[in-house]
């Protein structure tokens, strides 16, 4: 009744009092924090005037006033300046309250001759009348208004922001599509699950959709800029299968090419060695990204060098993401979370690699219940449990994974296995903290660390140390902001015990500490900013070697530390220049400064490096700048749609390095040293030109893409024949730098939904690398372009997944590549009496060619709702086939002949049982 008489009240005076004028009373009160309701309710008793509202729209917060001989207007004016009510003063003293809603006197100008539904006029914008036939007012759960009308000029558009949840696990829902009913305007959540949109003034109809979660459809009245968060549920209705598809499109919508994103949740019917699940692996099965042969643990991009990739775990450095040799990845697929890797056109705020990032995030904890996953495999194990600390604001999340291989291989019958050693755990843990609305922390912090012993008299162990911490901040509706700081630290020694005079330790460490500030601005839906700062410390212990025992006359050596600062601006900015044209257009200044205390060798001009040529050692005091380096780096791309789901992208990338891996072997390996730049060794220069194709066929059912790339590269650090890398003073001396080329064409097909779904990448690529000098001592093949080690022509990968029922699935990897180059011994000469091998011009022949099919099984525990724990067997056969796959090709000298050999990592079918729980 109460309703009743409001909304008869108020069209009365639309009706009745437009013209007319209130009396203006004047009054006086003065109250220490009081109620609202409470001065309402003596302005009625000291006055003639009556207030018509709910009392439900009154807040509680107590308010002080002193007000002498005043208006009315003035008092209601400054009781309601910081809520959401309005009122109206009628000339019978009757006031009306409303709710963000004004009551107007008048109607506006041409009200009756505007046609137009959505028109604004250039300084009062009508509000929209939103109108859509197929949407019954039984359609919408909820009317919600945004900030307080006024009369004064309006914007024709208002900024909408917040966060979504889903109040069954109260975690936020990432990538989810927010989207108004005629389709015009949308945009989605970020992976903390927080959006922002920019909608008209007025009324606009909000729908949310996601597989698993019950629909939303909201009406949104915007006032002002403002905030709502949703809060969604999971829709209980039963699928016959869950396919996430909040990024549907993004291939084909975004402007830079070359991005790949992985999920982890989504590989674990992937069947690969010894049951693991690996997401840096399925990396190695998408077009564009290599590695040099089984068990190398380095990545080649678009023919990049191992060292050119920058691999992030939350924000720090990992340098050797790897266990044994690269058999089995240092990254925990129970804590893992999304990867996007970029190797077209890196984003500005990246820099220090020339060929690509991965950037991995670890997913957040569960803030509501305890949770965890854990898995029993022929050779590891592997547990991650999830616990609130504060429920529903703060989690912590903690990962172990260790194997038991060692044991495994004393249980063997081979003597010389017995005696081998190899071991291997990581650990992992995130803390995740909301204080509220506008701040969030997060902490990261890993380590892992391998032991292994090929040989009976050598143990060898490296290490991986990461810590992390982010402070996220929202300024405003248009400003948020990431702070952060991070050390990475990667390390290797080697024990040597002979049991004669030649016992050794030898150690070597690269350390890394950086602070980051990103932000983030949005000018409107068309254009938005990135822009940020940052600066990274290195320190590098170049190696030492120390007798061990008392009998080893192993002398002991220290190679000088090295120290440089690099430091980084950067601006980008995403422009929607129509609905065809996206640019991205982004500029990145990097400055390097090589550090004292150091030595520097200055070296003859026009002469070869060496110690011949030497003329002065240079001293350098701690902090002093040695020598500096730096300059723009241009990240530009651009996507036109050709059809809604068609587009065409292109893009251009330049990139600096100024820290190199220093390897005389094929593939990274544990005791590969980093160096940095400084007067003898230059930084790293690369430029990549991409044009691709992107389509979508079927509702998104296919994914289809094209890219093609071109890549200049100069300053590529590269070695001498015969060069001694480790422990040596005068490096220089042994290394060479000079340009490298590459290209390629990448083709990838995925199917997303149905029983049957997995994708097929095929590349063909090419990389080069030319070594000239006008001294012969210093050229390689003459100075002429050459394969790169990991040149490999022709890759095909298929991946695919059949389910036959909701329980059980097959599983298939096949892949094939181009055998790698490798140089060969031609022939043999005698010199002074000795015989000697003449090898051909480097890398002018390929191993065979490498191919391999796992198959696996997989089968999932049942699906009641209410059980202790979820369960999932894999059962695969790594290389069915039996494949002698060969790693490498070399060449001895047995009673005075040469002997060729090759070595395998897996030549025999290896088969698998791993169990995984959930709970």
């Amino acid at each position: 009744m109460k309703h009743a008489l409001i909304i008869l009240l108020c069209v009365l005076s639309f009706n009745f009092n437009f013209s007319q004028e209130e009396n203006d009373q004047k009054i006086s009160l003065q109250y220490e924090n009081v109620k609202k309701i409470d001065v309402i309710k003596r302005i009625e008793s000291l006055t003639d005037y009556r207030f018509l509202f709910l009392e439900e729209w009154i807040d509680d917060i107590p308010i002080s006033v002193q007000y002498s001989n005043v208006s009315i207007r003035l008092v209601l004016d400054d009781i309601f300046k910081l809520t959401d009510i309005n009122y109206y003063i009628k000339s019978d003293n009757n006031i009306i309250l409303t709710k963000n809603s004004l009551i107007n006197s008048k109607l506006p100008k041409d009200y009756f001759n505007n046609t137009k539904t959505n028109s604004y006029s250039e300084n009062h914008p009508s509000p929209i009348l939103y109108t859509n036939p197929t949407l019954s007012e039984n359609d919408i759960d909820q009317t919600i208004k945004i900030g307080k009308e006024n009369n004064r000029l309006k914007q024709s558009t208002y900024v909408l922001s917040g966060y979504v949840k889903n109040i069954t696990t109260n975690r936020p829902i990432a990538n989810l599509v927010i989207v108004t009913a005629d389709k015009k305007i949308n945009t989605q959540t970020d992976e903390k699950g927080y959006y922002s949109i920019e909608l008209p003034y007025g009324v606009n109809i909000i729908e949310t959709k996601g597989l698993g979660l019950s629909d939303s459809k909201k009406r949104i009245i915007m006032y002002s800029n403002g905030k709502f968060n949703f809060n969604l549920s999971d829709d209980i209705e039963l699928l016959d299968e869950v396919v996430i598809e909040a990024n549907k499109d993004k291939n084909v919508k975004e402007a830079l090419t070359g991005v790949l994103q992985i999920k982890a949740k989504e590989i674990k019917t992937i069947p690969l060695v010894l049951g693991e699940r690996d997401i840096l692996k399925i990396a190695t099965t998408l077009p564009g990204i290599k590695t040099a042969g089984e068990g190398s643990s380095g990545y080649n991009v678009r023919g990049g060098k191992e060292d050119q990739n920058l691999i992030l775990l939350d924000n720090g450095v990992l340098y050797n993401p790897t266990h044994f040799f690269g058999i089995f990845s240092a990254l925990n697929p129970f804590t893992s979370g999304d990867v996007n890797i970029y190797k077209g056109n890196i984003p500005s705020e990246f820099g220090g690699r020339l060929s690509s990032v991965f950037d991995i995030k670890t997913k957040n904890g569960n803030t509501e219940k305890f949770s965890g996953e854990a898995s029993i495999g022929p050779v590891t194990s592997n547990i991650t449990i999830e616990t609130p600390v504060i429920k529903n604001k703060s989690s912590l999340m903690v990962g172990a994974r260790g194997t038991y291989s060692q044991w495994i291989l004393r249980s063997l019958d081979d003597e010389s296995l017995k005696n081998s050693k190899a071991s291997f755990y990581d650990f992992v843990g995130k803390y995740r903290h909301k204080i509220n609305d506008k701040n969030s922390i997060e902490a990261t912090g890993y380590y892992s660390k391998d032991a292994f012993s090929i040989t009976s008299d050598s143990l060898f162990g490296y290490s991986n140390r990461l810590m992390s911490l982010k402070w996220d901040h929202t300024f405003n509706d248009k400003n948020i902001g990431n702070f952060i700081v991070s050390n990475s630290e990667y390390r290797f020694n080697i024990e040597h015990n002979s049991n004669l005079d030649k016992n050794f330790d030898l150690g070597y460490r690269v350390n890394e500490t950086e602070f980051k500030i990103r932000m983030k601005y949005l000018m409107n839906k068309k254009y938005k900013f990135d822009y940020g700062i940052s600066s990274k410390l290195y320190s590098i212990n170049p190696g030492s070697i120390d007798p061990k025992g008392s009998e080893s006359i192993v002398q002991a050596i220290e190679i000088p530390k090295e120290r440089a600062l690099e430091s980084a601006l950067y601006l980008s900015g995403n422009f929607e220049l129509s609905n065809k044209l996206l640019l991205n257009l982004g500029v990145r200044y990097s400055m390097y400064a090589a550090l004292g205390e150091a030595e520097q060798r200055i070296y003859q001009d026009n002469s070869p490096r060496n110690v011949g040529s030497l003329i002065e050692t240079q001293e350098f005091d701690k902090n002093e700048i040695i020598k500096t380096y730096g300059g723009p780096e241009f990240r530009m791309s651009a996507r036109y749609f050709l059809d809604p789901s068609l587009s065409i992208k292109g893009g251009f990338n330049t990139t600096y390095q100024y820290i190199h891996n220093l390897t005389n072997n094929t593939t990274v390996s544990p005791t590969d040293t980093w160096r940095l730049s400084d007067i003898n060794i230059k930084p790293q220069q690369a430029s990549q030109f991409s044009l691709g194709i992107y389509k979508n066929l079927n509702e998104n059912l296919y994914e289809l893409s094209v890219e093609g790339y071109y890549k200049k590269s100069k300053n590529i650090l590269d070695y001498k024949v015969g060069a001694d890398l480790i422990l040596n003073q005068t490096i220089e001396t042994e290394v060479l730098q000079g340009e490298g080329k590459a290209y390629g064409i990448e083709f990838l097909i995925r199917k997303t939904k149905g029983k049957l779904n997995g994708w097929l990448g095929y590349t063909y690529s090419r990389s080069f690398i030319k070594l000239a000098s006008e001294f012969a001592e210093e050229q390689v093949n003459n100075g002429n372009f050459f394969a790169s080690n990991f040149d490999k022509p022709h890759d095909i990968s298929l991946v695919a997944n059949y389910k036959l029922t909701r329980r059980f699935s097959f599983s298939s990897n096949f892949t094939y590549q181009t055998g790698r180059p490798v140089t060969f011994p031609t022939g043999s000469y005698i010199l002074n009496g000795v015989e000697r091998v003449l090898y051909s011009d480097r890398n002018k022949f390929r191993i065979p060619d490498y191919y391999r099919l796992d198959l696996g099984l997989n089968i999932e525990g049942n699906h009641k709702i209410k059980k202790l724990a979820h369960s999932f067997w894999n059962i695969s056969v790594y290389n069915v086939l039996g494949r002698n796959n060969p790693y490498s090709v070399f060449f001895v000298t047995e009673n005075g002949n040469i002997q060729a050999y090759q070595s395998s990592i897996f030549a025999i079918p290896v088969p698998t049982i791993t169990y995984n729980l959930k709970f």
